[in-house]
């Protein structure tokens, strides 16, 4: 047990002596770098392609339907048919897009959602590089996302497009700040923006019991800014036929395809390791208890996607900014106050200084929705005298 507690490791110690034979100490760091690199890349396209036959499987199964059953046993091949449907597809270029956008969004949005997976952490010694603004350069660099968003809806030279594109940007902006208050909590208690620290210095239970409400300020905002339903507005079929790729076919799609299950991949590991303990837990391995908690926050957006109705624009805006915002500036100031008063942490703290945000934001909120009453008929009016 203790060799597979530490197997990858174990492993990257017998690769590197093993090349350390012929390579100077530059070349095996090199090379250690090159398999890091190629081992994640497959990892992260095996998950994108078994998340989809996930999926499938889970809202067929909420839609009482079969799903996937078709290629393979249990229909297990059909991510794989999928794969290649998209590759042999021809690559076209409609008229009127602005080229340079049009050809670069695609890669742009890729590239930062696996560059992040530099520092993220899937056990004891399974990061590449363990940095110590680890959580700062993920949100940095995740924010990329939206520029390449909006570039693709611009260059398509398409009015559904581009209306996708700027829905976009809205949208992730606006969840983004709520999101950074909510893991600013986390950061707060363990006192580091390293990953690995986050989980090193969690006290004995997940942070989600501590603090519940920057749990579900977290969890609601990575759906958000992963453009999922119930708040996939930048891809409303009803109204925009697909949103910011309309105009995107083949392997271009398949690259946003990818990027989007990435991003829900990396969101649901970003909650876990702040809220959920990471890769802590009893008996098993830690890199597989992560993924066990990286997969019930899957399920949990699947679960939403099949049950819950897509919201309204000025819902969504006005959910994060009137809500979700002073939800979060609050629930920052009470962890604080808490860490600072050295006051005890756990379940039931946790509850009564949730019950206590909620409270309090909600006074704000009502504040702010407040609004002078109605003037009767005609006051105000100067009556003219005959």
């Amino acid at each position: 047990m203790p060799f597979l507690n530490n197997l990858f490791g174990n492993l990257q110690d017998l690769i590197s002596g093993w090349l350390a034979g012929f390579l100077p100490p530059w070349g095996v760091e090199l090379a250690m770098m090159l398999i890091t690199v190629v081992v994640l890349l497959a990892f992260l396209v095996v998950v994108v392609m078994y998340l989809t036959y996930l999926e499938r499987k889970v809202l067929a199964r909420i839609a009482d339907r079969p799903g996937p059953n078709r290629v393979g046993p249990l229909g297990l091949f059909q991510p794989f048919a999928d794969v290649l449907k998209l590759i042999l597809k021809e690559v076209t270029t409609p008229q009127g897009v602005d080229y340079a956008p049009y050809i670069l969004a695609p890669v742009l949005i890729v590239a930062p959602a696996l560059l992040v997976y530099a520092v993220i952490p899937f056990g004891p010694r399974m990061v590449p590089a363990d940095i110590n603004v680890a959580l700062l350069f993920v949100i940095a660099v995740s924010s990329v996302a939206t520029l390449a968003i909006l570039m693709g809806g611009w260059g398509s030279g398409n009015k559904y497009s581009l209306l996708g594109g700027m829905r976009a940007v809205a949208q992730m902006i606006s969840y983004e700040i709520p999101l950074a208050f909510a893991f600013l909590g986390a950061v707060v208690v363990t006192g580091s923006l390293s990953l690995v620290k986050i989980v090193e210095n969690q006290p004995g239970y997940p942070l989600a019991l501590s603090q519940p409400i920057g749990f579900l300020i977290a969890l609601i905002c990575i759906v958000a800014e992963a453009n999922r339903s119930p708040f996939d507005i930048p891809e409303a079929e009803s109204e925009l036929v697909a949103g910011y790729h309309t105009e995107y076919g083949a392997v271009r799609f398949a690259m946003f395809f990818l990027a989007e299950y990435i991003e829900m991949f990396t969101g649901s590991a970003l909650v876990a390791l702040l809220f959920l303990g990471g890769w802590r837990g009893p008996i098993l391995p830690p890199y597989i208890w992560f993924l066990i908690k990286v997969y019930a926050i899957l399920f949990f957006m699947f679960w939403l996607r099949g049950t819950f109705p897509r919201l309204r624009v000025d819902q969504l805006m006005a959910f994060s900014w009137k809500f979700l915002l002073p939800l979060g500036m609050v629930n920052v100031v009470v962890v604080a106050l808490i860490d600072k008063l050295h006051l005890p942490g756990g379940f039931v703290p946790g509850l009564v200084a949730g019950a206590v945000i909620f409270a309090v934001a909600n006074w704000i909120v009502g504040l702010r929705q407040r609004r002078p009453a109605a003037r009767p008929a005609g006051a105000g009016l100067r009556v003219r005298e005959a």
